[in-house]
């Protein structure tokens, strides 16, 4: 009777020297890549990003740092040239202390008060409609939505300027016809209409990002929800929304961000429209102003310091309180189960 030697198991431990079993013992020799190398792979790269964010971050805002601690002044009674001297903080006690850059932030801060709640409001409300059971064509409305999206913010406040304009636009003279009569360039309508312009851009954009987000919310929790009787709104607020919470996180994050920025609608609607809009209207108009029209680079370096520094500090604020809820929202839960 011949009997053949049985391999190992299936699922069976290897077996070391001497048919040992479990981990190798201390005197056995393991192979490990070097670690030279793997530092080597992950500087190749990283190299490339870190490379472009010196040059395209780190050096322009050193530059305009710098660039915010001098000035120009011209010597003797105006006819020699100018020449340059360090003014320390000079430019920036003359930017804080100019009523129209005071104003450019109190501008900023109404433009937020009705542009980011629109937003986030709208795009969230736009992506539960698409991710309902109910809806149809979702393709064709998530392309419609987009599309605003696609076009460039100089054409689309060219075209919000047209619609704007009386004796021009057909939205005006469908709204006089009906009796509403509003001017859209008054000091009261340029606010309303810049964030109108806005919306039309966004509105889209944000949506899809919020539709994404709902598309990735395991189906098996709605219907679980379902089961246990939630309607179609409280599973929408309750268990959706929730569930995508890091992404409305994101979403308020860069919309605070681009709120700050505003530039490009109120400068063409400042440009031969006879708005209310002025070239010092927000921030960023006002150090464009002082930089191409006064040619005083230092206060506008100046200025985009002083708003680089609010955006960085509003960042840290909406990061730390929705890391502080969600973190209380975890601990309430944790408590409950």
């Amino acid at each position: 009777m011949t009997t053949t030697k049985a391999g190992p198991r299936p699922g069976a431990p290897a077996r070391g020297p001497g048919g040992r079993t479990g981990p190798p013992s201390p005197g056995t020799r393991l192979r490990f890549r070097p670690r030279s190398r793997v530092t080597g792979a992950a500087v190749l790269l990283l190299a490339p990003f870190f490379v472009l964010f010196v040059l395209v971050m780190v050096v322009p805002i050193g530059y305009a740092v710098w660039l915010s601690l001098f000035s120009e002044q011209q010597s003797g009674l105006g006819f020699g040239g100018t020449e340059t001297v360090f003014s320390g903080l000079g430019n920036y006690t003359a930017a804080l202390g100019d009523p129209a850059f005071r104003e450019g932030f109190v501008v900023l801060l109404g433009y937020c008060a009705l542009y980011i709640p629109l937003m986030i409001g709208g795009a969230l409300a736009l992506a539960l409609l698409l991710d309902s059971a109910l809806a149809r064509a979702r393709r064709f409305f998530q392309l419609a939505l987009f599309l605003p999206h696609a076009v460039p913010g100089i054409i689309a406040a060219l075209i919000w300027v047209y619609l704007y304009t009386p004796q021009l636009s057909p939205v005006v003279e469908a709204m006089e016809a009906g009796g509403i009569g509003f001017d859209f360039f008054s000091p009261s309508g340029a606010l309303p209409s810049v964030v109108n312009i806005a919306l039309w851009e966004w509105l889209g954009y944000n949506m899809v990002i919020f539709y994404a987000a709902l598309q990735a919310v395991d189906r098996s929790v709605l219907e679980a929800a379902t089961v246990d009787g939630a309607g179609a709104w409280r599973t929408a607020f309750s268990i959706k929304v929730p569930l995508i919470r890091e992404s409305v996180v994101m979403v308020a994050l860069f919309t605070v961000i681009g709120s700050l920025q505003l530039f490009t609608e109120p400068l063409i609607l400042n440009k031969g429209t006879g708005s209310a809009v002025t070239s010092t209207w927000t921030p960023n108009m006002y150090a464009y102003t002082a930089a191409f029209e006064r040619n005083d680079y230092g206060l506008a370096a100046a200025a985009s310091v002083l708003l680089a520094l609010t955006a960085a500090l509003l960042s840290f604020v909406v990061t730390k309180l929705s890391g502080g809820r969600g973190r209380k929202k975890t601990e309430r839960n944790e408590a409950t189960a």
